[in-house]
């Protein structure tokens, strides 16, 4: 897939994003032009379309109108999916996060082997994660490394920007046959990288992968942290999820103060790492999260689901810790990045029941978290995550009143939040978020300025 092949195009409408500055923006009768490589060429006023025509070579009639019930909103950013795990997604929630594992979750990671299947279900999770608006993907697999970047090869053939993990694991003592020595670990992350690097794909990236401490010896999180260092690569892991684990993480390793010491220890937290969870971490773990530019996943639905704690996300956000959400399929039961903003608000407000003076997040904020923060925390901004000059345009078109959505419009005129009167654009926005919008709203989905849904089936190679 070359997006360089695709003609530009110029949108008229309603844009919804999100700045450092501002939570929510809202750019009203915008024109946004897309370039030939699918990167944003301009940003202008709907009163400029002659000026803007003639300076970049479009005729107004080729102007893409959106109707007043559409906005674009950026593409969402799932900072930590299981693939494999989606083939039982909305199952096998009634254990706490070790014995779930144990149970469930390894048992069936290891049919992975198994290429048919593992296609079967890679291309399921790529294609729903889609439909569901999720523009960029940071995966774990299986230790299985064919099976890995069979991953990455769909990824790319539907259009997805995607972080692609092979799990690294040498330690497993409930289903034995799931795990790997430390130097097949060593050498097939290598194999791994050196094996999805050569395919080029535009899109899609390797990320070492270390499952967590609990399934890791040291040698094995030493080597991987060299890796990553010497190739510079992302990272990503779980941390302080439940407060068992952080438990056995500091017995297995006591020579470390803290769970975050111990990944500390073997250079696994850098400026391009991504931790899932956090539920447990103190301020003092915070505060070496802010200094090596590490970032956290912060997933709500499984956190609920599995029972396995709270993240305070506003304390997360005071310590200026890069933070993004993830659906943690299937720790969570839903594949949408819809479903993490809802409960990502819904945990606040959980947090405020206990302590009336915590600060609700709001949706503006969480709306960020999704797009913005989501690529922060993967340390992708400067290509994705806004509509600004220069990045891919990764996209989403709603369509609020959508034949046979979930919405119904009832106000022409905006209420008050507050003392603020919202716009109308600011109504359809919210209602999407907020109340009943699913992916029958998201009628149109850019990666990198190709339009990928609805889909165009990838040609066989």
């Amino acid at each position: 897939m070359n997006c360089a092949q695709f003609s530009p195009h110029v949108y008229r409408g309603t844009f919804m994003h999100s700045t450092q500055q501002a939570p929510l923006q809202i750019l009203e009768d915008a024109l946004l032009g897309v370039d030939k490589d699918g990167k944003i060429a301009f940003i202008g006023k709907g009163g400029e379309l002659n000026k803007l025509s003639q300076d970049f070579g479009f005729s107004p009639s080729e102007v893409t109108q959106l109707t007043k019930d559409e906005f674009f909103m950026p593409g969402m950013v799932d900072t930590h999916i299981h693939a494999p795990q989606y083939s039982y997604a909305g199952t096998a929630l009634d254990l706490p996060l070790l014995q779930w594992l144990d149970t469930y979750t390894f048992p069936v990671e290891s049919r992975f082997r198994d290429l048919e299947f593992a296609k079967k279900v890679y291309t399921q999770v790529v294609k729903r994660t889609l439909r569901n608006g999720t523009t960029t993907a940071c995966y774990f697999a299986t230790i299985h490394t064919d099976a890995s970047l069979l991953l990455g090869k769909i990824a790319n053939d539907f259009g997805q920007r995607a972080l692609v993990g092979k799990v690294c694991m040498d330690m497993n003592n409930s289903v034995q046959h799931y795990k790997e020595t430390t130097q097949d670990s060593q050498d097939e992350t290598r194999r791994f990288i050196t094996e999805l690097l050569k395919k080029k794909y535009p899109l899609v990236k390797p990320v070492v992968t270390p499952r967590f401490v609990l399934s890791c010896t040291g040698p094995l999180l030493g080597e991987l942290g060299a890796i990553a260092r010497d190739n510079n690569l992302h990272i990503q892991s779980h941390i302080s999820e439940n407060a068992q684990e952080v438990k056995i993480a500091k017995e297995m390793f006591p020579e470390s103060e803290t769970y975050t010491d111990i990944y500390h220890k073997f250079n696994l937290l850098t400026d391009k790492t991504v931790m899932a969870h956090g539920c447990y971490l103190s301020d003092d773990e915070l505060n070496l999260f802010k200094e090596t530019g590490a970032s956290l996943s912060h997933c709500p639905n499984s956190n609920i689901s599995l029972c396995s704690g709270v993240l305070n996300v506003r304390n997360v956000l005071k310590h200026k810790v890069k933070l993004g959400l993830g659906t943690d399929v299937a720790g969570g039961y839903s594949a949408s990045m819809l479903d993490a903003v809802r409960r990502a608000r819904d945990t606040s407000k959980f947090i405020t029941i206990q302590t009336p003076e915590h600060e609700t997040l709001t949706f503006e904020e969480v709306f960020r978290l999704a797009t913005l923060g989501g690529s922060q925390a993967l340390s992708l901004d400067e290509q994705t995550g806004n509509f600004e000059v220069g990045k891919d345009f990764d996209a989403l078109r709603v369509n609020v009143a959508a034949p046979e959505g979930p919405i119904d419009i009832s106000q022409e005129e905006g209420p008050k939040v507050g003392s603020v009167a919202l716009s109308p654009n600011h109504v359809c926005w919210f209602v999407f978020f907020s109340v009943t919008g699913d992916d029958r709203n998201i009628v149109e989905v850019y990666v990198a300025g190709r339009k990928v849904i609805p889909f165009t089936e990838p040609t066989a190679e």
